[in-house]
C-alpha cells in the first residue's frame, strides 16, 4: 500500500515518454521523466516521494522534501491567498496551509515553524502553524538518558520549550544553552530528566554521560592534529569561544581535557592544550 507524504519502495510497472509508472496496485503512479534515475529500467524498484500534484493526482519524486509527514519544520512562504499559504518544502509544488490552520496570518517571505499533516477530507498532505493538538505528555515514548530530536519551539523565563521527537515538549534551560538559537532550529540532545508527577522533560543538547565525552574527545585530537598539536584554548578560556571553535559546553570541554590529561594524550600548557609527546 502506497503511503502519501513518505517514502516508499516502488517496482518500476512500464516506461513512457514522460518517465515511468511506478507499481502501486492499480495503474500505477508517475515518475516524472526529470527525476529518473539513470539506468532504470522495468522491474526495478525505486525509492520515491509520494504526494498529490496540482490536479490532485499521485505522483512520484526522488527529489527530497524538507520535510514528511509527521515532521515538524520550519518552511518559507511563497505566496499568500485568501485561503491560505502556501510554503516551499522543496518539491516542484508548494505546500498548503488553510487560513485555520494559522496562528497568525502569514506573509510573503515569512518563515513559519509548521507539522505537516494528512487533510483527512482530502486526502492530501498540508501544514499546520497549530502545533498544541499534536503534542502531548500524557504518554511518554522516551526515558531518561534517550538520544532525542530536538525541534526548538518558543522562549520562555526559564529556557526554551523544545519539540521532542516531533511529540513531546520538554524545556532547553539557558544553563544548558552555548549558542544562539531561534525557533525551528533543529539538533539532537537528550532526556536529562522527567518528573513523574506530570510528566514534564528536561533536556540538554549533545549526547548523555562518557559517550558524550568520548566523542568530543575524538573531536579534540582530530582538531589538535589539524592544527599542529596546539590549540590556545584551556579552562579559563570563555565559554563563547569554546562553543565556537569546539561546539561544545566548557564544562564539556573541561571534562574531555581531564579525561585525555589522564590518559596521557594531551599536555596542558598555561595558554592552550598541546599533543603529548610520546
Amino acid at each position: 500500500m502506497v503511503k502519501v507524504g513518505e517514502y516508499n519502495l516502488l517496482k518500476v510497472l512500464r516506461a513512457v515518454d514522460f518517465g515511468l509508472y511506478l507499481d502501486d496496485g492499480n495503474e500505477g503512479i508517475l515518475l516524472p521523466k526529470r527525476f529518473v534515475p539513470a539506468g532504470a529500467k522495468e522491474g526495478d524498484e525505486i525509492r520515491v516521494f509520494v504526494y498529490h500534484d496540482g490536479e490532485d493526482r499521485l505522483i512520484a519524486t526522488t527529489q527530497t522534501p524538507k520535510g514528511i509527514l509527521g515532521d515538524i519544520v520550519k518552511l518559507r512562504t511563497v505566496s499568500v491567498t485568501p485561503q491560505g499559504a502556501f510554503l516551499d518544502w522543496g518539491l516542484m509544488k508548494d505546500i498548503f496551509v488553510p487560513k485555520s490552520k494559522q496562528q497568525t496570518t502569514m506573509i510573503p517571505n515569512g518563515e513559519y515553524l509548521v507539522k505537516i499533516y494528512l487533510d483527512e477530507q482530502t486526502g492530501r498532505i498540508a501544514a499546520t502553524e497549530k502545533l498544541e493538538p499534536f503534542l502531548s505528555n500524557d504518554h511518554l515514548t522516551v526515558k531518561e538518558l534517550d538520544i532525542v530530536q530536538l525541534t526548538v519551539y518558543r522562549r520562555t523565563d526559564i529556557g526554551y520549550v523544545v519539540i521532542i521527537n516531533n511529540q513531546h515538549t520538554g524545556v532547553l534551560h539557558f544553563n544548558e544553552i552555548y549558542r544562539n538559537i531561534t525557533s525551528g532550529d533543529q539538533f539532537t540532545g537528550f532526556i536529562k530528566k522527567i518528573y513523574p508527577a506530570d510528566n514534564k522533560i528536561d533536556v540538554s543538547a549533545g549526547k548523555p554521560g562518557y559517550n558524550r565525552v568520548e566523542d568530543e574527545a575524538e573531536k579534540i585530537m582530530r582538531l589538535l592534529g589539524e592544527n599542529n598539536g596546539y590549540l590556545p584554548y584551556y579552562d579559563k578560556s570563555d565559554p563563547e569561544d569554546i562553543y565556537s571553535f569546539f561546539g561544545m559546553s566548557k564544562k564539556t570541554f573541561k571534562m574531555t581535557l581531564g579525561n585525555l590529561y589522564k590518559q596521557k594524550k594531551i599536555s596542558l600548557e598555561k595558554t592552550g592544550i598541546k599533543l603529548a609527546d610520546n
